[in-house]
């Protein structure tokens, strides 16, 4: 009897410790699941931050018609895509991701980010639009990739608030970022990329954002800003409005009007006072181009040159009053037909240093160019900003105020390209089941 019960307990307690092996394997195994079903999960997570990363870097021109073959290029040229292309995230526990992307319309597309761990797999998908910078130098009355100098009795403000006359600089190559000189004043804030920036301030009136001295620089002026978009220039759009119009190749003659001007290179025209210029007033390079006297621009000037040339050679000189009105303006004729349309625009100069030094009631519209001067008694009301695309100073000295005029101004000025980037679409987050 004793041997018969130890036999029946030797099988039950043997049943038991199988039965306890079996459900702890199982329990292990489990456990390994759900070890590597979160661990495909954060590296799909972690697949996702990465391509936020290189998509952060995506970027092209305004114009470009297939923007998701373009964004796939870029993207293929830094990171590998598809499923035969995993990213290893680890190494030592085996976890990796690759992305895949689908073009949903030409606005936006959606890329769909698999985490990979042991042999478990999780899918995280989300949106991408197509979308400008939230931020351009057309938010700022004055924006320049080389330093400001102020000299004189300056002053520049907005027309209805301080902010109209806010101020951005780069100056990558240069520390001494802005130098204001006597009784020159700034209402705006100053906003500065480069993070050892220097601002320089002589006179006991020269001031920024109503304050002079330390406090002027140390509540009103931040370094180390990130850096904002310089929408590319695209002076070819505006010649489509050149067709039977006028060309000049010698000076002209005293009250003359012109309409939709072309300037041929190497004329070096002077324009005598009285000038009547409706329309377009595009001007080849080389060339230096100067209006004496009163000048009356019902239209934009725009230069051929690149955006990218500080040299100075080519000029566009004002030495007289300038008589600005909106392309909107200009009268009902078929010649004019589109450019009525084609506002917020009145110097578009790549590669040409724009000088001013006489006054003016109101430009009407953005000055953009390589270099620019405000000399003498040159003032009145811009429309617009003022961009230099150059890293060489830009200066404004005498008695030159200018009153920035940016209120309700909404649009990117005609003929300039803002730089499309992607944005992601936080909303459209989700976990793919399979």
């Amino acid at each position: 009897m004793v041997l018969f019960l130890s036999l029946i307990f030797v099988v039950l307690f043997s049943s038991m410790a199988f039965t306890m092996l079996t459900v702890s394997s199982r329990n292990v195994k489990v456990a390994d699941n759900h070890r590597d079903a979160n661990r495909a999960f954060g590296s799909a997570l972690s697949g996702v931050e990465v391509m936020r990363y290189w998509m952060g870097r995506v970027a092209m021109p305004g114009s470009t018609t297939d923007r998701f073959a373009v964004m796939s290029s870029q993207l293929a040229a830094n990171v590998a895509l598809g499923e035969n292309n995993p990213i290893t995230l680890n190494s030592s526990d085996g976890t990796s991701f690759y992305a895949q992307l689908e073009p949903i319309s030409n606005e936006r597309f959606r890329i769909l980010v698999t985490g990979i761990s042991g042999e478990l797999t999780r899918t995280v998908d989300i949106n991408y639009t197509f979308g400008v910078r939230l931020e351009s130098v057309f938010d700022y009355g004055v924006a320049t990739k080389g330093p400001l100098q102020l000299s004189g009795n300056i002053q520049l403000d907005g027309t209805n608030i301080a902010v109209e006359a806010d101020v951005y600089i780069e100056s990558e190559n240069s520390t001494n970022v802005l130098s204001i000189i006597g009784n020159s004043q700034i209402a705006g804030e100053v906003k500065v990329t480069n993070p050892d920036g220097v601002v320089t301030l002589q006179g006991g009136q020269a001031g920024i954002g109503g304050e002079t001295g330390k406090a002027a620089v140390d509540n009103h002026v931040t370094t180390g800003v990130p850096p904002t978009e310089f929408p590319v220039p695209n002076t070819s759009h505006f010649e489509q409005y050149l067709t039977g119009g006028d060309v000049i190749t010698a000076d002209t003659v005293l009250g003359t009007s012109y309409t939709n001007v072309r300037i041929a290179a190497g004329t070096n025209p002077h324009f005598s006072g009285n000038t009547i210029l409706n329309g377009v007033v595009f001007i080849e390079t080389p060339n230096v181009v100067v209006f004496s006297g009163n000048c009356n621009i019902t239209g934009v000037i725009v230069g051929d040159g690149s955006m990218y040339d500080d040299s100075g050679t080519n000029q566009l000189i004002f030495l007289g009053t300038v008589d600005s009105r909106s392309v909107s303006e200009l009268p009902a004729d078929s010649q004019f037909d589109g450019l009525r349309e084609e506002t917020g625009t009145f110097v578009m100069a790549p590669g040409f240093k724009a000088a001013f030094g006489g006054n003016f009631d109101t430009l009407n519209g953005v000055i953009a160019a390589n270099g620019i001067e405000f000399f003498g008694n040159a003032g009145g009301t811009i429309a617009g900003s003022v961009v230099n695309y150059a890293d060489t100073p830009m200066t404004l000295s005498g008695n030159s105020d200018l009153f920035f005029n940016r209120s309700g101004i909404t649009e990117v000025p005609a003929g300039f390209e803002p730089e499309i980037i992607l944005h992601y679409d936080s909303k459209t987050y989700n976990e793919v089941i399979l």
